[in-house]
C-alpha cells in the first residue's frame, strides 16, 4: 500500500505533471530532486522555486518561454494583454487576479499592440528592486498616514456626548434602576471607518524612472490602510495586493516583480481601466473609493478608451488623485488629448516626482478632503 503524499508536496509533484502534460520530459529523478532543492533553498521567495525548477527540470532552450509561462500560470496565474483597439466582434477584456490565479474574461485568439514599446513588454519577465535611502520617508508617511487617509462614516453606532441620536435602549435601562426616572438621555454617534483605497500604477516605459519608487510607496501604504487595492497597468491589468501585503518590503516586491509580465513596456491605460471595470469584483473595488492613479498619463491607445474609463470611475468612486511626474512644475498643464479630456474628472491632478512628493500629495489631499 503506498503512501499518501504530503500536502507540501503536492504542488511540486503536480507541477511536473503539468510540464508532462505539455511535451516536456520529466524523469521523477528529476521530481525528486526538484523538491530536494526547494526544501534547501527555503525557500525565501517564489523565484528560489523557480531558480530551482530550472536548474532541476532542465528545460531545453528553446522552450524556456513556455516552461516559464507554466510556471506562472501554475504557481501565480498568468497574465493577460489588455486589448488594443478591439475590431467590434471582439469583447475580450483581459486581466489578472493575484487572489486565485484566474484569468477575466477568456483570452482572446489574438492580441494586437498599441506602440512600439509594448511588443517587447508582451515577453515573462521578473524585475531586481535595489534598496534605496527613502525608508524613514516611509516610514513617517506609514505613521502619519494610519491617523490621516480619509474617513466614512460606518453603520456601525456608538455611545457619545455630542451624539445626534438618543439611545432609547441604554435610557430605558437607566429608567428601570432608578425607578422610571431618567436623570439624562444617552446619544449616539455614527462610528467611522477609513475609505477604501484603490491605487494604479502605471508601470510602462515612460514611468520606468518612478515605477520602483512608487511601488515602495504602495507596500507603505499596505502597512498604514485598512483597505487597499493594488493595480498595475500598461499593456496588462495585474493585481498585486496579496503581493504587497508581506511585511518585509523586499520579499514584497520580489513578489510583485514575478506577478507583472509588462515592465517598462508601452501604455495602454484605457483599455487596462476598461479590463478593470469589466470585471464586476474590480470594478466594486472603486465605489466609494479614493481612487490614486500613479501615471504620466501618456496615453498610446485609442484616447476615448481612457475618457470613457476615468469618467466611469468617476461615477463610482469618492475621489480621484492623480499623480503624475510631469507635474513637478507648478505651471503644468496636461497636453495631451486623453489628459486635457480627463481633466475635469479628476479631484486633483499633482506631483509624483519623488517619493516625498507622493507622500505629501497624498497626505494633504486627504486632510483638505477630511
Amino acid at each position: 500500500m503506498t503512501e499518501a503524499l504530503p500536502p507540501a508536496l503536492s504542488p511540486f509533484v503536480a507541477f511536473a505533471g503539468v510540464l508532462r502534460d505539455n511535451g516536456f520530459s520529466v524523469a521523477p529523478e528529476q521530481t525528486q530532486g526538484f523538491i530536494a532543492a526547494v526544501g534547501l533553498l527555503g525557500p525565501r521567495s517564489i523565484r528560489d522555486v523557480h531558480r530551482a525548477a530550472v536548474a532541476l527540470l532542465a528545460p531545453p532552450p528553446e522552450q524556456r518561454e513556455v516552461f516559464d509561462a507554466l510556471f506562472r500560470m501554475f504557481f501565480l496565474g498568468q497574465t493577460l494583454a489588455a486589448p488594443a483597439t478591439a475590431a467590434p466582434d471582439e469583447e475580450e477584456l483581459q486581466a489578472f487576479d493575484d487572489r486565485d490565479g484566474r484569468m477575466e474574461p477568456p483570452e482572446a485568439d489574438e492580441e494586437r499592440e498599441a506602440g512600439a514599446e509594448a511588443t517587447g513588454a508582451e515577453r515573462l519577465t521578473m524585475r531586481v528592486f535595489a534598496g534605496v535611502g527613502e525608508s524613514e520617508t516611509l516610514r513617517r508617511f506609514q505613521r502619519e498616514a494610519s491617523r490621516t487617509l480619509p474617513r466614512r462614516a460606518s453603520r456601525r453606532w456608538r455611545t457619545a456626548r455630542g451624539g445626534t441620536s438618543p439611545n432609547l435602549r441604554r435610557a430605558l435601562r437607566e429608567a428601570v434602576r432608578r425607578d422610571g426616572e431618567v436623570v439624562s438621555l444617552p446619544m449616539l454617534s455614527r462610528r467611522s471607518r477609513q475609505r477604501r483605497i484603490l491605487l494604479l500604477i502605471d508601470v510602462s516605459g515612460s514611468m520606468k524612472g518612478s515605477t520602483e519608487a512608487q511601488l515602495r510607496f504602495a507596500h507603505a501604504l499596505m502597512r498604514s490602510a485598512e483597505r487597499l487595492e493594488v493595480f498595475t497597468v500598461g499593456t496588462r491589468l495585474t493585481r498585486i495586493t496579496r503581493a504587497l501585503k508581506a511585511r518585509n518590503r523586499d520579499q514584497a516586491l520580489a513578489l510583485a516583480s514575478t506577478m507583472v509580465a509588462d515592465w517598462d513596456g508601452g501604455t495602454r491605460l484605457g483599455d487596462a481601466l476598461q479590463a478593470f471595470l469589466s470585471v464586476p469584483r474590480f470594478s466594486a473595488f472603486a465605489r466609494g473609493a479614493l481612487v490614486v492613479v500613479l501615471s504620466d498619463g501618456l496615453e498610446r491607445g485609442d484616447p476615448a478608451a481612457l475618457i470613457d474609463a476615468v469618467a466611469r470611475i468617476r461615477r463610482l468612486a469618492w475621489a480621484i488623485l492623480w499623480l503624475t511626474p510631469l507635474a513637478a512644475d507648478a505651471a503644468y498643464v496636461p497636453e495631451t488629448e486623453a489628459m486635457a479630456a480627463i481633466l475635469p474628472d479628476l479631484s486633483r491632478l499633482g506631483s509624483a516626482f519623488d517619493t516625498a512628493s507622493l507622500c505629501r500629495e497624498v497626505l494633504d489631499f486627504s486632510r483638505r478632503a477630511a
